[in-house]
């Protein structure tokens, strides 16, 4: 226009611009043109169902499993070992005993803090054993409680005490305990391989014989004599003069008795009437002195003779009564 070319040049520097703006807008145009027919598509297409992979039909034996095992059995299973190692460490490590006595202890803490602790304990029938070795013996202690207290275990575990023949135990509540004892009665001593023992009238070993307070009872010898002892002994009381000589009475091949008198005197009884034998011997005692003779053995098992030996020193007194009679005799017929 003004003859310098200077509008001509600026129409042809907007020329290219125009050109890419046009070519953006109708790229716009059909890629939004696209999208919706791919939508339209889409719409129209029926949904396709889920591809179904082909499997094995489960082991009958996992179905049977899975059917009648209970739900969580896995976790069941899981705490069964836990525990059951738990208590085979317990016990392979020798804490069986412990661990059982703390639980013991806990719970009769929780009773006893709940008002069921033993405050009264009554005990009858005791002569022998005081009250404190009675409750030790029945495991009854400062931290028993009345609500978990066993009497069956605490009867059980007098009746095993060779003292107690028996037991009865009472729980009174909310703090009382009741034990009524029948002691046994020490009734003779019993030698036996060299050891001593106090025993009950029955045969029952009481105690090894360390007391002086048993001195004065019968002493029987011999295996068997424990439980042979009370009906013999019975049998001799009949004939006090011979029971109160006897030192022991001496059970013999568990058939027979021989009595040892307090002198040393032996005398052997008969298997069989041993009544009479008795009787025969207090009447000898009585009638001839018998047992103040110098004689050692007084042998009655023969029924229908009496057998004396006498003592060395008697006997020596006896051959020299035999010689001077004999001596005499021959110097009669000499002369």
């Amino acid at each position: 226009m003004d003859g310098a070319g200077r509008l001509t040049r600026s129409l042809r520097s907007l020329g290219p611009q125009a050109d890419l703006k046009a070519a953006a807008i109708g790229a716009a145009m059909l890629l939004r043109e696209y999208v919706g027919a791919y939508l339209a598509r889409r719409r129209r297409r029926p949904a396709r169902r889920p591809q179904m992979i082909d499997r094995e039909p489960p082991n009958r034996y996992i179905l049977l499993v899975e059917r009648y095992l209970p739900r969580r059995i896995g976790l069941v299973a899981t705490l069964a070992i836990l525990f059951g190692s738990l208590g085979f460490g317990i016990v392979r490590g020798g804490h069986l005993e412990e661990f059982t006595t703390a639980l013991s202890d806990t719970r009769n803490a929780l009773a006893n803090s709940a008002g069921f602790r033993i405050t009264t304990v009554g005990i009858n029938g005791r002569k022998q054993l005081s009250q404190d070795e009675v409750l030790a013996i029945g495991g009854v202690n400062g931290r028993s409680s009345l609500l978990f207290l066993d009497a069956d275990t605490v009867r059980a575990k007098l009746k095993a005490n060779p003292w107690i023949a028996d037991a009865t135990i009472l729980k009174l509540y909310p703090g009382r305990l009741q034990i009524d004892i029948v002691e046994r009665t020490a009734f003779a001593l019993w030698q036996q391989n060299g050891r001593l023992s106090v025993i009950a009238s029955d045969g029952a070993v009481l105690e090894p014989y360390v007391s002086r307070r048993f001195l004065n009872l019968p002493l029987v010898v011999g295996k068997g004599a424990d439980v042979r002892a009370q009906d013999f002994l019975a049998l001799l009381d009949r004939y006090p003069h011979v029971r109160s000589v006897t030192k022991a009475a001496i059970f013999v091949g568990e058939r027979r008795w021989n009595l040892r008198l307090k002198d040393g005197l032996d005398v052997r009884l008969p298997e069989n009437d041993v009544g009479n034998a008795l009787a025969a011997l207090s009447k000898l005692d009585k009638d001839e002195k018998l047992f103040s003779r110098d004689i050692v053995a007084v042998d009655m098992r023969l029924p229908d003779r009496l057998i004396v030996q006498l003592s060395e020193e008697a006997g020596k007194a006896r051959d020299e009564l035999f010689k001077d009679k004999k001596s005499k005799k021959k110097a009669g017929d000499s002369a």
